[in-house]
């Protein structure tokens, strides 16, 4: 029986991983005043010892105003900064798992309460909530504050918050920076015609669509050191018809790749509430697929994937290089050991777990 490929090494630009399960960014919402708190040492921790070949911080606002909610993590001053590196040096402690965080701006889908107190957005007279940005004075539901268009002057800082929470990253060893340009966020918001109606250079054509957030990943680029990784995550379609589709979407892979990307993270969806989603295990593998086929750097796959059997069947077939696992993973933060398991793979464990190696699987742990 050969060696399962989802188990095998990779490499991103220089970064390599031991295997092909990425652990996806996951927003806890408990942040204060855009700090991580003692749940994300604790969340973080244990899903460092999960086995997974890379973990990814959760989307992590490069300005106040970005924040998807009042509790979300933010990287845009000393303070911010200095809470990571707290628990990035607790997570350290007890496991060498790569670290990357994703970089992001939420542009008019800022300002949200946190998804189990209720749905919708705080207004910016409210406590907890503040005026949105966008690439044009369009909200994104009824009840949502119409957000503020960019001007010329705020393109500009948020390349400047982008750069600054870049170098800020690399201060805090970061080994890889994911650019947040889908799930209907500022990023997305600019490359969809149903959220971008600007008559600027910033919009109307696809060639100005992108043309904002290939600026993004410049400036992150730019300020993040050479040997390590940038990767972008995209929406391959808004699941609306008349939206940014997938077809474009291989487009802008092609372009970041052109300009240094490292690799791909392919989602979908997240970008107007009238999306129609047709959910199912690997939903969303068939845009991975597309995207892989037009670009020469690593592709991850993520939707519904939970069983091992799938994820292998995923790598080995070349739909994808990796495979990205955010709720399963919150279900099951031992999934790669499961994984392992199942598939007849070694992963590694903390000396402190060696010995909860089940019985008759007694070459499944890697010290």
């Amino acid at each position: 029986m050969s060696a399962p490929k989802l188990f095998s090494p990779l490499r991103i630009r220089n970064l390599e991983l031991e295997n092909r399960i990425v652990i996806a960014p996951m927003c806890q919402y408990s942040a204060e005043n855009g700090c991580m708190s003692d749940w994300h040492a604790m969340h973080l921790g244990q899903l460092a010892q999960s086995g997974a070949g890379l973990l990814t911080i959760e989307a992590t606002a490069v300005s106040p105003e970005g924040r998807i909610t009042y509790g979300d993590v933010g990287l845009y001053d000393d303070q911010s900064e200095a809470a990571i590196r707290k628990v990035l040096q607790s997570v350290r402690k007890w496991s060498g798992i790569p670290v990357a965080i994703q970089l992001a701006h939420a542009g008019r889908k800022a300002s949200t309460y946190k998804p189990w107190d209720r749905h919708g957005q705080i207004p910016p007279d409210q406590e907890g909530g503040w005026q949105t940005l966008a690439p044009s004075s369009i909200p994104y539901s009824e009840g949502y504050t119409v957000p503020t268009a960019l001007d010329d002057k705020g393109l500009a800082e948020i390349r400047s918050q982008f750069s600054s929470a870049a170098k800020r990253a690399a201060s805090l060893g970061i080994d890889l920076i994911q650019i947040h340009a889908a799930h209907g966020y500022l990023l997305h918001q600019f490359l969809s015609p149903l959220s971008n109606q600007r008559t600027d250079n910033y919009g109307g054509s696809f060639e100005n669509r992108v043309r904002f957030p290939l600026e993004i990943f410049d400036v992150v680029r730019d300020a993040f050191p050479s040997e390590k990784a940038v990767s972008v995550r995209i929406s391959a379609t808004d699941w609306v018809e008349g939206g940014f589709c997938l077809e474009e979407a291989v487009a802008f892979s092609k372009m970041l790749e052109a300009r240094g990307a490292d690799a791909i993270h392919v989602s979908g969806g997240g970008l107007h509430p009238d999306q129609e989603i047709q959910v199912y295990p690997g939903y969303q593998v068939p845009f991975a697929r597309a995207v892989k086929a037009a670009v020469n750097i690593p592709v991850i796959a993520v939707g519904l994937i939970t069983e091992p059997e799938h994820a292998e069947a995923i790598v080995s077939g070349g739909d994808a290089d990796f495979i990205g696992v955010a709720r399963t993973v919150l279900y099951d933060p031992r999934w790669p050991w499961h994984a392992a398991a199942k598939l007849g793979a070694r992963v590694h464990a903390a000396d402190q777990y060696l010995r909860c190696q089940p019985h008759g699987l007694k070459d499944l742990f890697k010290a």
